[in-house]
């Protein structure tokens, strides 16, 4: 630019693009000051509740536990060592993937036309129906595993009905078992699929489903081509949410398993408050954050593979 050119510019009121160019990197300068201050209270408390923990349960697997509670300070794999040539903890892992697995898929099976139903519902009464749904979110799990324990039992609710009907005369074994884990979980878990579903079926468009109708498809066509397709992603999504939940509950494999049903959670309670073994529990926290890992590792290769998005 030319001292004419700059003059002219400078009375009409512009600025020389140095000048632009300064003013931009200052603002810039400014907003990501004003960001880092806005965000440093939630930074610091995420640290605070969260990463902190963590790095101190780290810290922790890597000491030495005793059988009287005693912890030495030191660095070592032992622990950890101890965890991976048990064949009952690698057990007590494979049973803690399968109830975690065996829950998401059923609650997705379960909660899939439901949300399906209210997400499409045009009643006037559709609010009403969305929080019936997700009532029992009210309710304690631990009230709700006492209630499958009452229901499940040898005297309860269904072997009474299916005696009383003559289709049995022995109780069946639902409850201290992995089958009533894995049905009070299914319940008690529904509620969170099926609202990751309806906020993951926004994709669902009738109009698409009027036009494969209208070129000749019939409902289960439309469905398979259409449908399933579109709402994959909220299946998917409310699947990894149900898994990731229940391999970390506690109370209801505690209670509705009878000490007959040994997860990854019970092991660590019972090392960190039954046996004061800290490193061998944060150990096994360790692990189950892999297996966190692993699964959340897995649902985005499955993603990827689909070609669909989140």
């Amino acid at each position: 630019m030319t001292a004419t050119q700059a003059i002219r510019t400078v009375a009409q009121g512009e600025h020389p693009p140095l000048q632009r160019s300064a003013e931009e990197r200052r603002s810039r300068t400014r907003q990501r000051r004003t960001f880092w201050l806005l965000a440093a209270p939630a930074i610091l408390g995420l640290f605070g509740s969260f990463v902190a923990p963590l790095l101190y349960m780290v810290r922790m697997a890597f000491n030495r536990g005793s059988s009287d509670g005693v912890i030495e300070e030191t660095f070592t794999l032992d622990t950890f060592a101890r965890a991976v040539e048990d064949p009952y903890y690698w057990k007590v892992t494979l049973d803690t993937f399968l109830m975690g697995l065996t829950v998401a898929v059923l609650c997705v099976i379960v909660a899939y036309p439901i949300a399906l139903f209210l997400m499409r519902s045009q009643s006037r009464f559709k609010s009403v129906l969305i929080a019936l749904a997700i009532a029992p979110l009210l309710t304690s799990a631990v009230v709700r595993t006492y209630g499958w324990m009452v229901i499940l039992g040898g005297g309860g609710l269904i072997n009474g009905t299916l005696i009383d009907l003559g289709l049995i005369t022995i109780p069946l074994q639902l409850a201290n078992n992995f089958t009533g884990v894995i049905i009070g979980l299914t319940e008690i878990f529904m509620p969170y699929a099926i609202l990751a579903m309806m906020s993951g079926f926004g994709k669902l468009d009738p109009r698409l489903e009027e036009a494969a109708g209208s070129l000749g498809a019939n409902r289960i066509r439309t469905f398979l081509k259409v449908t399933l397709p579109l709402s994959l992603p909220g299946a998917l999504a409310a699947g990894l949410l149900v898994f990731v939940l229940a391999i970390s509950t506690f109370v209801t494999p505690r209670l509705l398993g009878g000490g007959a049903v040994r997860v990854l959670a019970t092991e660590i309670y019972d090392q960190a408050t039954g046996l004061i073994n800290w490193p061998f529990a944060a150990a096994l926290s360790i692990l189950l954050l892999l297996l966190f890992g692993a699964m959340i590792a897995g649902y985005q290769a499955l993603v990827r593979k689909l070609g669909i998005d989140r």
